[in-house]
């Protein structure tokens, strides 16, 4: 009996990973598909196409599905219309969060998103209620395997580039909007295909949260992340490792 726990364990957790891979691949196919319809099917002259595809490489998709992405809504007189909606509220102790969606029924969107918000503790708010406490950036994120951060830093200081971070397992090399497709193209260059990379949203202070208050947030963000809609989020959230031990 306790080997057939254990085995079901392990196929929960094997189903949870699926289940998490394959939203992944969904939001990367949209992206592709998004980034194909609103600009050239070709990634050399579509430079947001080319970083959608790059990211989805990274993940590990195959070449056909990303051809089949690309194809499927590159067509311009496909009657689908698809529509970019940032939306913007508030999470417990006022956390600023930024929704970044892709949607064919911005009513049914917004009215998903405002039903996770009311539920979950927080709120959402007008535009531009929060925008102001983020930047618009150009992120490109590497595995640390592809160099020693002085060997990057050096490289880097060549380069516009706005800051690096440097966490357990990746560089975060920080651009602005205007200069990061022409950075992007020198650091795979020099790099290879970097494991993420596009335009995102970096708040400008982080707020920390107590473990109450985490716990909340943590819970929204992931009702937020669960609708389909929904492709990126940003907060200004800070977490301890204190704090997030006791989470896990």
């Amino acid at each position: 009996m306790a080997g057939h726990s254990k085995f079901k364990n392990i196929m929960h957790r094997k189903g949870a990973q699926d289940k998490k891979r394959a939203k992944l691949f969904s939001r990367l196919i949209r992206e592709i598909s998004v980034a194909a319809k609103l600009g050239m099917p070709s990634p050399e002259s579509n430079p947001r196409l080319r970083s959608a595809i790059n990211t989805a490489l990274a993940a590990n998709m195959n070449k056909d599905s990303i051809e089949k992405a690309i194809k499927k809504h590159s067509d311009n007189s496909n009657n689908d219309q698809i529509e970019e909606i940032v939306y913007e509220g508030f999470g417990p102790s006022g956390i600023a969060i930024i929704i970044e969606s892709f949607t064919d029924n911005k009513n049914r969107t917004a009215s998903e998103i405002r039903t996770a918000f009311n539920k979950h503790n927080g709120n959402l708010g007008a535009s531009g209620s929060v925008r102001h406490l983020f930047e618009k950036i150009g992120l490109i994120k590497f595995s640390k395997d592809i160099s020693s951060f002085e060997d990057l830093f050096d490289y880097s200081a060549e380069l516009e580039i706005n800051d690096i971070e440097e966490s357990d397992e990746f560089y975060e090399i920080y651009t602005s909007i205007e200069t990061f497709h022409a950075t992007l193209e020198k650091f795979e260059k020099k790099y290879g295909i970097p494991k993420e990379s596009g335009l995102d949203w970096k708040a400008k202070e982080l707020v920390e949260l107590g473990l109450d208050d985490a716990k909340k947030l943590l819970v929204l963000i992931e009702k937020l992340e669960d609708i389909d809609d929904v492709q990126k989020l940003s907060s200004n959230i800070n977490i301890s490792d204190e704090v997030m031990e006791k989470i896990v």
